[in-house]
């Protein structure tokens, strides 16, 4: 998936008004994502990403991931995106949509099993159709 396709993805799933809003929301994520999972984790997580979004996961290699809940990942990403909460959730989400085309299903399930289970409401099911996007 190229870069602007992963961008474009994103605003139509949170049905942002503008690329600009996307980009800040995958931004906003993936830093707060760093932040909660184990550092060489989101580095493998950010090679499987366009350039210039993987990125945002790099920077935190060898350190273990800081627990906090769901919705404290929420909060973290609205006041990193200058949004409310609840919008910060829906962006999430999307964003959380479009990796799991992005990357491997085996990838996704790594970011899963960092992840404590009231982040299930974060995170789609691996599928096997989540090869479609990618063209893999």
């Amino acid at each position: 998936m190229q870069r602007d396709e992963f961008f474009k993805h994103v605003q139509s799933i949170a049905q942002l008004g503008s690329r600009e809003e996307a980009e800040r929301a995958v931004r906003a994520t993936l830093e707060t994502l760093k932040e909660r999972i184990v550092g060489d984790e989101a580095k493998d997580l950010g090679s499987q990403l366009p350039a210039g979004i993987g990125e945002y996961l790099h920077g935190r290699e060898g350190e273990n991931g800081q627990f906090f809940s769901l919705q404290e990942f929420y909060q973290k990403v609205a006041d990193k995106e200058s949004v409310d909460p609840v919008t910060a959730a829906t962006h999430a989400r999307a964003v959380f949509s479009v990796l799991n085309t992005a990357v491997t299903p085996g990838e996704f399930e790594d970011i899963r099993a960092n992840l404590s289970d009231d982040y299930l409401d974060l995170l789609p099911s691996v599928s096997p159709s989540s090869e479609v996007i990618s063209g893999s």
